[in-house]
């Protein structure tokens, strides 16, 4: 009768435990961004928290308060920057939608003149129109998302940095596997989180530092905006940045610019594109070797899941994923113990908590 009691227990628990983790994460959706956000920073800074605490003796409340403000200069004004520059940009065409409507028409009548086809027709007029509206609420509820987001990434990033390695020490306990496997399951998320946004941000940069000065070579109108833009094209798996030079290029040769339309499509192809292969390749020495296929159909999943934040999260997802399939194929398909699958590396090992 005691065993039959404990395993009622046991299992209700456990359905208890289920029940509510799935109310509190469907709850949670519209703030993944922000949660995930803190994660985030909180990987790229935990190391400087041991530091200020551990070695400088600082109360873990000061330090967390100082880095929080490093997080904000160094990474939130940044993305509050760019963001506002969007957000200006569709405002005014909102406001102004005549400034978008001329180019669209000087576009329309050089396909009319080369093809034929009239895309002026009233009936594209009319829808062209009617997305302006839906832009502006889309934008207005984007901001307010945004704010929200913001405001829950730095309130969560305060209390995991001042929980530190209590924190991570709690989940290890959680994973099914002993203690040097666990060890090596943190610090494989910790690298590729490190090397995701890191590497990929700073990706982003550069090409579209490298973007931005062909926009200006070859006569690109609003070359920062375009050039911004490719720094974001840059997370879009295959595509990437043809996806902002591509368009550019064909529009400088329906305006009649040829020379600069080649230019462009060009430089496109020889430099912007092969940027990534070239840092990339510098990079890998220094951050997680995460095969390509793992980061393309990681960024496909990540993006349906989690948003923007899915650039990070959806390759750890799958090479977890991948690092978890072969734990089960080593130990239970090859034989071997768990013990021997990780052997811990004492230059590598995280700080004692």
């Amino acid at each position: 009768m005691k065993t039959i009691k404990e395993q009622y227990w046991r299992y209700s628990l456990f359905v208890l435990i289920i029940g509510l983790g799935v109310t509190i994460f469907v709850e949670l959706i519209p703030f993944i961004g922000g949660l995930l956000g803190a994660a985030t920073i909180y990987v790229l800074l935990r190391r400087q928290m041991h530091y200020l605490t551990q070695c400088r003796k600082w109360r873990r409340s000061l330090a967390a308060t100082v880095l929080l403000v490093e997080a904000i200069l160094c990474f939130l004004v940044p993305i509050s920057l760019i963001v506002w520059m969007f957000v200006a940009k569709i405002q005014h065409i909102a406001l102004e939608p005549q400034s978008i409507i001329d180019p669209f028409r000087h576009v329309a009548e050089l396909i009319r003149d080369r093809t034929g086809y009239d895309i002026l027709q009233p009936s594209n007029i009319n829808y062209l129109i009617s997305l302006i509206p839906k832009v502006g609420q889309w934008v207005l509820r984007s901001i307010f998302s945004f704010g929200i987001n913001i405001i829950v990434l730095m309130f969560v990033l305060y209390f995991m940095l001042i929980g530190g390695y209590r924190m991570e020490d709690y989940f290890r306990d959680l994973l099914p596997f002993n203690h040097s496997t666990s060890r090596s399951v943190m610090r494989e998320v910790h690298m590729i989180v490190r090397s995701n946004a890191i590497g990929i941000p700073l990706l982003a940069i550069i090409q579209g530092i490298v973007a931005y000065i062909s926009y200006v070579i070859f006569g690109v109108p609003s070359a920062l905006f375009w050039g911004v833009l490719t720094c974001f094209a840059t997370i879009i798996p295959i595509v990437g940045t043809a996806l902002i030079w591509v368009p550019l290029s064909v529009y400088l040769a329906l305006s009649g610019g040829w020379g600069n339309a080649i230019g462009l499509a060009l430089y496109g192809t020889i430099v912007i594109t092969h940027v990534d292969n070239v840092v990339r390749f510098m990079m890998q020495k220094k951050m997680a070797d995460t095969h390509p296929l793992v980061t393309i159909f990681g960024v496909i999943i990540g993006l349906a899941l989690f948003g923007f934040m899915g650039v990070i999260f959806g390759p750890l997802m799958l090479a977890i994923f991948i690092f978890c399939v072969d734990i089960f194929k080593r130990k239970y398909l090859d034989g071997t113990s768990d013990k021997l699958l990780f052997v811990p590396d004492p230059k590598k090992e995280e700080p004692a908590s």
